[in-house]
């Protein structure tokens, strides 16, 4: 018997306008419980409005939110069974670990000090900062302030937990290893995450589905690989992979192969010749002049491609590389 799919977080036409700005702009979006969902978009998209909407942070011009089936578009924000990690953690470098993590829990009300302490004891292992209780908050590295910041909202047991960029401080090998960790996390706690990030690599990496958003519009729904290999829009095309334009067809990078002749296996090709090489460790960028001074940009794994500056070359992808986009999305498109 298949289990009923449950719907956690629902948005109807939320809009918010500040002035003559169209913040968020008629979004509508439903999350399912148990999911980690991320809005993704370039700064000033709205994905972060949004969030704060969702929080009872900001209120909407216009339409509705939907927790758990109730609407809270009126509520304040301590109504509402959400928890949020922002991007700068907000902990409070006066108290311990524990007393940072406790501190919701003693606001709400309604727990007894040992519950509060098996509480806060057990999140903290759940998140591998067991045995830190007493640290303070400048004794911890970046990953560990991440993750009483996470603790913090998982003690509290939300509906949804919404998280505002939390990796974007740390350094670039710490925020990979903390992509694992969370994916992890919330697959053993199954809380509905909904994260917001600029990223495109961290929000393919974790997110059952993802929505991307430009200028307040919410412009694809769907499961990363499928937005990647079928984006809707131009916008979505490009601004989730490089993407290049030959002759009105968008072909990912590493969809395309060089050859020094024409490729009778290919269904596609044109000649180009090789302006640069770049390696960037396990993979080289190719930079290629078509005819008609349109560039064009390969990637091809390993530090080796065997082509030089200035080599006659032929580019070669299959038709079902192609991207789908609507033929209305291409006309700004160079031919």
């Amino acid at each position: 018997m298949v289990s009923e799919v449950k719907t956690v977080l629902e948005l109807q036409a939320l809009t918010k306008h500040y002035l003559t700005h169209r913040a968020v702009d008629g979004i509508s979006l439903a999350v399912e419980q148990g999911e980690f969902f991320s809005l993704l978009g370039p700064s000033g998209c709205g994905k972060t409005t949004t969030l704060r909407m969702i929080a009872g942070l900001e209120t909407p011009t216009s339409g509705r939110i939907f927790l758990s089936g109730a609407d809270v578009a009126a509520k304040k924000a301590y109504e509402r069974n959400v928890s949020t990690v922002f991007q700068n953690y907000a902990l409070f470098p006066h108290l311990s670990v524990a007393k940072n993590v406790a501190f919701g829990l003693e606001r709400r009300g309604g727990f007894g000090r040992a519950e509060i302490a098996e509480r806060v004891d057990r999140v903290l292992s759940l998140v591998q900062l067991g045995g830190k209780q007493s640290r303070m908050p400048s004794e911890l590295s970046g990953g560990e302030r991440q993750r009483v910041a996470l603790a913090r909202s998982l003690v509290l047991e939300p509906d949804v937990l919404l998280l505002d960029e939390p990796l974007s401080a740390l350094d670039p090998k710490l925020r990979k290893q903390m992509r694992v960790e969370l994916k992890s996390l919330q697959r053993r706690v199954g809380i509905t995450f909904l994260f917001i990030t600029h990223d495109q690599e961290e929000a393919m990496s974790l997110s059952d589905r993802i929505g991307v958003m430009n200028r307040g519009c919410l412009e694809q729904v769907g499961e990363p690989a499928a937005v990647y290999r079928n984006p809707q829009t131009r916008f979505v095309a490009e601004f989730l992979g490089d993407v290049n334009w030959i002759d009105g067809v968008g072909v990912r990078p590493e969809s395309i192969t060089l050859f020094r002749q024409p490729a009778g296996g290919a269904s596609r090709y044109v000649k180009a010749v090789v302006v640069r090489n770049t390696c960037l460790g396990n993979y080289t960028n190719i930079e290629l002049q078509l005819e008609g001074e349109t560039t064009c940009f390969v990637q091809q794994q390993g530090a080796g491609t065997g082509f030089a500056p200035g080599d006659s070359v032929y580019a070669a992808w299959n038709a079902d590389d192609e991207l789908a986009v609507p033929a209305e999305q291409l006309a700004s498109v160079p031919a």
